[in-house]
């Protein structure tokens, strides 16, 4: 067995639940899957995340005109946005274009993208009423994200397409505050005040997300990861008992499908080993801890992917090789690496700057 590799967090994808002509089948050898599972590549694999959309002139060509959810929601668009940064930064895997309130829109709900502030919800959800009132999501309404994502996958060749969907906190967050909040306050103050309610709506959300995120698996993409943009907010103790449950749950219907699962949160240093108990093989890793230090709390038995300053991106060339060679060192700590950012790529990054780092590191072989 190699180093890292344990039952409790290794995927097994010879015992899939999947078409055995599904890609994850075919794609089990694939550099980026071994890293997932915790075997060592040569190289590390590199992505980014975000890596489809603002910073690419060819992703705002496409969009003029088009509004965002609506962009996520047409397969053709959705597909060749995915594909964009593949083709023009070779890198080694696509992440499928989408937004993390596309499963909220598509059971129902009233949400909509706002220029420079994010989504917004016509309703806030703050009641046990308004959580009731919350609708199911018909799988049928998954249909243009399975037409993506089969579309997408059919021309990526060896290369994988990961499944992307919100966490339930994340999702919960923007319901019950009507749109994007760095501090949370009203949904904590839920969490704590109506714990009914509160177990109510993140049933809810990660019933939504965890559907959203098995039926990219189902279509085609090798691998998922579970976003959670804003549990850095949270306590161990409120992440561990009010949300780790609900995530557990999210994550569920695709872990059984068998593909390498990455769990990724902003601000979440202290978290980390909860995070991955959910349910996750890979711990995703931001700038604010440097990757040896997440080995250290993961135990040193979990593959880890990041965590490269996204503000680095702007840096002169040498100062940012600088850093990417220290998160390469730093990232041996680990039985398994794959380089990503320690969040998304700046609307405004140089795209040739990307496509520079993922030369260099292709090079360290």
């Amino acid at each position: 067995m190699v180093r890292g590799e344990t039952q409790k967090h290794e995927p097994n994808v010879n015992r899939v639940s999947l078409n055995p002509a599904h890609r994850a089948v075919d794609l089990r050898n694939n550099p980026l899957i071994r890293a997932y599972r915790g075997e060592r590549q040569p190289t590390p694999p590199v992505w980014f995340m975000r890596q489809a959309g603002r910073s690419l002139p060819e992703y705002r060509e496409l969009r003029v005109g088009t509004d965002m959810l609506e962009t996520c929601l047409t397969p053709e668009l959705a597909s060749e946005i995915t594909l964009q940064p593949v083709r023009r930064h070779h890198v080694d895997a696509a992440i499928f274009f989408s937004d993390i309130v596309i499963p909220v829109k598509l059971a129902g709900v009233g949400v909509r993208i706002v220029a420079g502030r994010g989504p917004v919800l016509e309703t806030p959800v703050r009641t046990a009423a308004d959580v009731a009132a919350l609708p199911p999501l018909d799988p049928a309404a998954l249909d243009p994200i399975r037409e993506a994502v089969a579309a997408t996958a059919a021309q990526l060749g060896d290369i994988p397409l990961i499944g992307f969907a919100g966490a339930p906190y994340t999702l919960a967050s923007y319901l019950v505050e009507g749109g994007p909040s760095r501090e949370q306050l009203r949904t904590r103050a839920l969490m704590h005040s109506d714990p009914a309610t509160w177990s109510a709506l993140l049933a809810w959300c990660a019933e939504v997300t965890g559907a959203f995120l098995a039926a990219q698996i189902e279509a085609g993409a090798s691998a998922g990861q579970l976003f959670d943009s804003w549990a850095g907010s949270l306590s161990l103790a409120d992440y561990t008992s009010h949300v780790a449950p609900h995530s557990a749950a999210a994550i569920a219907p695709a872990r059984a499908l068998g593909v390498p699962l990455v769990h990724f949160g902003v601000g979440t240093g202290e978290l980390l080993a909860a995070m991955r108990d959910v349910g996750a093989n890979v711990m995703g890793v931001d700038w604010r801890i440097p990757l040896d230090e997440a080995s250290h709390r993961l135990g040193g038995d979990v593959p880890l992917q990041g965590n490269i300053d996204p503000a680095l991106l702007a840096a002169p060339w040498p100062v940012l090789e600088a850093h990417v060679r220290d998160v390469l060192e730093r990232g041996l700590a680990a039985p398994s690496h794959v380089l990503n950012l320690g969040h998304g790529v700046p609307p405004d990054t140089d795209p040739d700057v990307l496509t520079r780092l993922v030369e260099f590191v292709h090079e360290q072989a």
